[in-house]
C-alpha cells in the first residue's frame, strides 16, 4: 500500500535510480505497488552465465583451428565484435574485414560463404555445449533465485537471445534443471530475421506469451540488448557483465553488478513490480 499523507490522499513515490553502489533496492519496500510483471524476460549470454569471454570466444577459436583457418579472436577483439548481434553475423562481418585471407580469400560465392559460416557456427556450438555440459560455466549470482521467485508467483519467464537455440536451451537445462527448462520457453537464434538491437526477439516473446510488452521486464547486460528491449516498449534492468563494465546504459531503468543471491540481493521480483521501487524511464509505446 502506498504511504498516505496527512491530508488522507496517497502520496506519489519519488523515483530513485539504483546503482551497484546502492545494492539494496529492497530498502524502498514502503513505496512499492505490488503488481507483478506480465512476463520476466532474460537475455542469456552475460545475464544467465558470463559466457562470452571464456565460453563462446574459445569455442569460436577452436572451430577456426579445426577448419584450418588462421584466425584467433583475442579478448579485446571479441569485445569489439560483440557489438554485432549473432554468432554467424559476427563471423561474416569479421571475415569481410579480411577479404584476402581464408576463408573469404578462397571462397567467393555468397551461398558457399553462408554454408561455410553455418558449418563453422554449428561446430562452435558443439564445442560450447560440451563446455556447458561439463559444468565449467556457473550461473551468475541470483539468477536461479529470481527465476524461482517469478515461477512461484505465476509470472511467465522466457529467455530471449541472439545465440543459437540449442546452446541457450542447453544452458537452461544444465544450469537451471529439467523442471525449470520445461517451463521456460526459449526464443533464440534465427527465430527472427533481425537480431538485437532490433526489438524482434522481444516482440516475438511478448506475442507468443500473449502479454502486453509495456508490462514486460527484461534483464539484459549490454547496450544492444537494452536498445532491443526499449524498442519493444519494455522496461529493462541491466546487470553488467565482463564485457559491458564501461557501457553507459542510458535509458536503463536500473543498473547493477549482478542480480545477487539471497542475503545479497540487488533486486528481487517485488522490486520489478509495476511501478516498482526504482523505475525511471516510462515504458515506451511499441510502434504500430
Amino acid at each position: 500500500m502506498r504511504p498516505v499523507a496527512r491530508t488522507g490522499r496517497p502520496t506519489r513515490p519519488t523515483p530513485r535510480r539504483v546503482t551497484p553502489a546502492r545494492s539494496r533496492a529492497v530498502a524502498a519496500r514502503a513505496l512499492r505497488n505490488v503488481d507483478a510483471p506480465a512476463a520476466l524476460l532474460f537475455d542469456c549470454d552475460g545475464v544467465l552465465v558470463d559466457t562470452e569471454r571464456d565460453g563462446h570466444r574459445p569455442a569460436f577459436n577452436q572451430a577456426f583451428k579445426e577448419a584450418g583457418l588462421d584466425h584467433e579472436w583475442g579478448v579485446d577483439l571479441y569485445g569489439e565484435l560483440l557489438e554485432i548481434g549473432g554468432g554467424k553475423e559476427r563471423m561474416a562481418a569479421y571475415f569481410a574485414r579480411h577479404p584476402d585471407t581464408a576463408p573469404w580469400g578462397t571462397v567467393k560465392d555468397e551461398n558457399a560463404r553462408k554454408e561455410l559460416v553455418a558449418g563453422l557456427h554449428k561446430r562452435k556450438t558443439d564445442i560450447f555445449m560440451a563446455a556447458v555440459e561439463a559444468g565449467s560455466m556457473p550461473l551468475r549470482p541470483g539468477v536461479a533465485r529470481l527465476v524461482a521467485e517469478a515461477m512461484d508467483a505465476g509470472v511467465p519467464v522466457a529467455i530471449c537471445s541472439t545465440s543459437n537455440e540449442r546452446a541457450v536451451s542447453t544452458i537452461v537445462r544444465v544450469l537451471l534443471g529439467d523442471r525449470v527448462a520445461a517451463a521456460i520457453p526459449v526464443f533464440a537464434g534465427d527465430a527472427v530475421p533481425a537480431k538485437k538491437p532490433a526489438p524482434d526477439i522481444y516482440i516475438l516473446a511478448a506475442d507468443s506469451l500473449g502479454v502486453d510488452p509495456g508490462r514486460c521486464v527484461v534483464v539484459e547486460d549490454s547496450e544492444i540488448g537494452l536498445a532491443a528491449a526499449r524498442a519493444a516498449g519494455m522496461r529493462c534492468v541491466v546487470t553488467r557483465s565482463a564485457y559491458t563494465q564501461a557501457e553507459a546504459f542510458a535509458g536503463a531503468d536500473a543498473v547493477f553488478d549482478c542480480i545477487g543471491e539471497k542475503g545479497e540481493e540487488r533486486f528481487s521480483l517485488d522490486d520489478v513490480s509495476t511501478p516498482g521501487s526504482f523505475w525511471l524511464a516510462p515504458a515506451t509505446p511499441r510502434a504500430a
